[in-house]
């Protein structure tokens, strides 16, 4: 009886065991045929076959056609006309409405050139990228050949795509104001909604003429970091601002122009000059007075300098000196004009002869000036 029940139960299992593995068997022979059919349903169903040796640059970029993850926006993208053709690479077609009505043919993919040190493709979707939500748009990219590129190397460029319009005889342009990162796993980019399909097909909209001829094209320029550069600074506290000049005997002075001693504020040498007869438009009618740049300062050809400053008549007798304001750039002496800067009128001979004014005291005129700020520009390299 034992010996019964123990072959009774090593039969069940027996045959319990033979039916998982039965199952598993067709399981797994039914995914293997299943994969099988389903690519042999692609490489020889509805789709026509691409030649292997031919697809291959294609195929390793199939997966990487999305901008998405780079969250282009609005305020990121830049549109505009500009007659200078593409730089980098063009891509003229004359028979596009082949392509708008071709249901496999979803895109087209330039020959390589090269640009930035490395070689691309142009690539148009006529429809669209649907998988990048570019459906009923133009799209276009651009792909780098990631066979040159190490698994963690980046490319950084700056991409501006190109749409010839013909009635305006100018190139539509769209680009992003910041940069597009290349990598081995991040291999194309560009912009899936460039324009509406419908936009592009209307002849009127010059986009699509002569029938089907259309043309497109890429610049791609690789951003470099600036090797010079300069600092420009405004110091406006200084230890002793102001200069005062006290003209002696000054009803007999005679020739047309005089200068005050050198001094020096906020780093540079200046000297304050003085047409006691007046100059251009106050000669013989007003005391004309201007603030220099010393003759001897060393500028750079290119350089100037921001002064911000106060010219004074100073009154003698307490009352209101006359006050204008110098809010000007000076260039270096040597190097045009602009050296100096003041007023052909500062002051009427009518004010100074009234001695009850109080300008002109004893024959001493005394004059001033007050500096409130001076720029410096540091260049590197120097």
């Amino acid at each position: 009886m034992s010996n019964h029940y123990t072959n009774t139960v090593s039969t069940v299992l027996l045959l319990f065991f033979l039916f998982i593995s039965s199952a598993s068997s067709s399981s797994f022979i039914r995914q293997y045929t299943d994969g099988f059919n389903k690519n042999f349903q692609q490489e020889n169903g509805a789709v026509p076959d691409s030649i292997r040796g031919e697809a291959h640059y294609l195929r390793q970029h199939e997966q990487e056609i999305s901008s998405r993850d780079y969250k282009l926006s609005a305020s990121n993208t830049v549109k505009g006309l500009r007659d200078r053709p593409p730089s980098s690479y063009s891509l003229k077609m004359e028979s596009f409405n082949t392509l708008l009505k071709s249901t496999n043919a979803d895109k087209y993919v330039s020959r390589p050139f090269s640009a930035a040190g490395y070689k691309w493709t142009l690539v148009v979707y006529p429809n669209g990228n649907k998988n990048d939500n570019g459906a009923g748009f133009l799209s276009l990219y651009v792909a780098i050949d990631n066979s040159t590129l190490s698994p963690h190397q980046e490319v950084f460029v700056d991409l501006r795509f190109y749409v010839f319009n013909r009635v305006e005889k100018k190139y539509l342009t769209i680009q992003d104001t910041d940069g597009w990162r290349f990598s081995y796993f991040k291999t194309m980019w560009g912009f899936s909604q460039v324009l509406p399909v419908n936009t592009f097909k209307d002849s009127n909209n010059g986009y699509l003429y002569d029938g089907d001829h259309c043309e497109f094209g890429v610049d791609v320029t690789t951003p470099t970091v600036f090797k010079e550069s300069e600092l420009f600074t405004v110091t406006d506290k200084f230890y002793n601002p102001k200069y005062t000049w006290s003209i002696q005997k000054f009803s007999t002075l005679l020739e047309d122009s005089y200068y005050s001693d050198v001094f020096s504020i906020g780093g540079r040498r200046w000297n304050i000059k003085v047409y006691p007869g007046g100059c251009a438009t106050g000669k013989g009618k007003a005391v004309s007075m201007f603030l220099i740049l010393n003759a001897n300062e060393k500028f750079r050809p290119y350089e100037k300098i921001y002064v911000g400053a106060k010219l004074r008549v100073l009154n003698q007798r307490n009352f209101n000196s006359v006050e204008k304001q110098i809010d000007n750039w000076y260039n270096g002496p040597g190097y045009g004009d602009g050296s100096g800067w003041g007023y052909y009128e500062f002051i009427p001979f009518s004010d100074l002869k009234d001695s009850s004014k109080g300008f002109l005291v004893n024959d001493v005129l005394m004059v001033q000036v007050e500096i409130e700020a001076i720029s410096s520009t540091k260049y590197f390299p120097s």
